[in-house]
């Protein structure tokens, strides 16, 4: 829900603050007033307003021009703001976009709760806090799939929940048929090149290539083998030093025995020498423990040279089909056993066979869950044919006609289906495409009775409609502001609009005027809180200052109370 509107220096707005509540609102004033310049900010704010019509907001002389709007926070709103790992811990979700004149160029800049974001961000979020609607407007239905996605949330969370089994036996079939395409293109090249592919296959067989991990253990035993002398030479000494001694001196056992004996003469004369005794003795154990493992080490080491010769020629064949191939040892190892099947007796025959069986079941799976959703998509076009005729009916549109085909399509993620509404406002007239033959008129009736049809599909997102009851007569204007105050009771509507019948019908009312300051002109917005103020603006919206209009706005009003 919109909660707050701040505009410094946009269009002929020098400063304005407003605050918003539940419910349906109206912007009424004199025709020039700038009563869509909100709504134009609104869209500037959420990615609109780019290149000249971004500029042509700009209040002239400015260097700097600001919009921030804040909203409340809702679920849709909070998961989005998750995902974009922008702050949740505030209480509303407040945007700003700034413009600043920098000589001859024109820079803006956008922010989400004070943290800067792209354009393809804003355009993400603002389907999650409004929608703008204004007089004559198709490109909404001429969106790929915007029709499909409109019956889609119609549909509720039933028709909602089949979209994903859709879309994901979709990718299922589009992986299957991949595989399949890539089994036939290999089996097509293979018979193009079988020999030159034995010839690479036989040579990898008699390489004998199992253990990816090959050459690295051959390598380590390599430089064992290389080492192994030298080794086994420290050993030797090491162990001399240990247990013998060197040049007739004692050895590290002999030092150690000695000291455990003197030790054992001092701790009779002293007992608390108890401890270091016992110390020495872990140290002798400990010393000796060490020869026996050195002297077992020694044991195992190895200076083969006829073995040290064929470990490198093995590695040399190893490095040298890498490097040929450009594949490392466990890349060969896992295309040799590729051509193997290929090669093999039937391989690619019964492979092929497989991944066609696999192909057809993924693509009857698909549609199955694409029938079943095609079903469900049948079922809520009915239901929306209905309510909708009951919705248009009462806007002067009596002899209306609506339709919503669900044809079969190309499937896609998004299901089997083309989603087309169709229309015809006149009798003896064929149903249509309802962007092909619907007036501006006609067009704004319907989707505000569309809209009406999905209040309970997003109930967060804010509407904004701009003058949709331009021209029309009194009695469908009332059968609109009817419709629109019925919207409000589940969404937040806002409305500008030129007929006090859509006025009267508001709970909050807005005034946009304009005056002369200075030579320069200036636009205000004022709350009209009491039955007086309104009363005064609807009667100028009925004709004027005469006694008449007045007594006509007041009983608008009085209406409304009843």
């Amino acid at each position: 829900m919109l909660t707050g509107l701040r505009l410094h220096q946009i269009a002929l707005i020098e400063a304005l603050e407003l605050s918003f509540e539940r419910g349906f609102t109206v912007l009424t004033g004199e025709t020039g007033a700038g009563k869509s310049i909100l709504l134009d900010a609104l869209d500037a704010l959420l990615g609109g307003g780019q290149g000249s019509a971004g500029v042509r907001l700009l209040r002239p002389g400015s260097e700097r021009s600001t919009i921030e709007a804040s909203f409340s926070l809702n679920p849709p709103l909070l998961d989005w703001l998750q995902e974009q790992q922008l702050d949740t811990a505030e209480e509303e979700l407040v945007i700003t976009r700034e413009w600043r004149r920098l000589e001859e160029r024109i820079n803006s800049r956008s922010r989400v709760n004070g943290v800067v974001v792209s354009r393809a961000q804003l355009l993400e979020l603002r389907p999650l806090l409004l929608e703008l609607t204004v007089q004559g407007q198709t490109q909404q239905l001429a969106r790929p799939g915007q029709q499909r996605r409109w019956l889609d949330r119609f549909g509720g969370d039933s028709l909602l929940a089949g979209l994903e089994p859709a879309r994901s036996a979709q990718r299922l079939w589009k992986q299957a048929e991949a595989a399949l395409e890539r089994a036939r293109g290999d089996r097509e090249r293979l018979e193009q090149e079988r020999q030159g592919r034995q010839q690479l296959l036989d040579e990898w067989e008699a390489a004998r290539l199992e253990d990816p991990f090959e050459r690295q253990a051959l390598e380590a035993d390599q430089d064992r083998l290389v080492h192994g002398v030298r080794l086994q030479d420290g050993v030797m000494t090491l162990i001399g030093r240990l247990q013998e001694g060197a040049d007739g001196a004692p050895s590290v056992l002999d030092h150690l025995a000695a000291c455990e004996q003197e030790l054992q003469a001092m701790a009779v004369l002293d007992g608390t020498l108890q401890p270091q005794l016992l110390a020495i003795g872990e140290a002798l154990a400990q010393v000796q423990d060490l020869a026996r493992d050195l002297d077992r080490y020694g044991a195992g080491l190895e200076s083969d040279p006829e073995t040290l010769a064929t470990l490198q020629d093995r590695i040399a064949q190893l490095r040298s089909l890498e490097r040929r191939h450009g594949l490392d040892l466990s890349e060969l190892i896992a295309e040799r056993d590729r051509l193997r099947e290929l090669l093999g007796p039937g391989g690619a025959a019964a492979s092929l066979a497989e991944l066609e069986r696999s192909e057809a079941q993924a693509r009857q799976i698909r549609e199955r869950v694409h029938g079943q959703l095609s079903a469900l998509r049948r079922q809520a076009a009915a239901q929306l044919q209905d309510q909708l005729m009951e919705a248009l009916r009462p806007m002067g549109l009596a002899n209306v006609r609506f339709a919503v085909a669900v044809d079969p399509a190309p499937a896609s993620e998004d299901g089997s289906d083309a989603v087309q509404f169709l229309f015809s406002a006149n009798p003896g007239q064929p149903l249509a495409p309802l962007a092909e033959v619907a007036s501006g008129g006609e067009m704004s009736r319907f989707l505000l009775a569309l809209k009406t049809c999905l209040a309970a599909s997003d109930p967060h997102v804010t509407l904004l409609f701009d003058e949709i009851d331009a021209g029309v007569s009194g009695r469908v204007s009332g059968a609109m502001a009817q419709l629109l105050h019925r919207l409000a009771e589940r969404r937040q509507v806002f409305c500008v609009t030129h007929q006090p019948l859509v006025a009267a019908a508001a709970d909050h009312h807005f005034r946009v005027s304009k005056e002369v300051q200075g030579g320069l002109t200036l636009t205000g917005v004022s709350q009209l809180r009491d039955t007086q103020e309104r009363q005064r603006e609807l009667a100028e919206l009925a004709g004027g200052d005469s006694g008449e209009a007045h007594s006509y706005a007041a009983s608008l009003l009085e209406k409304r109370v009843a």
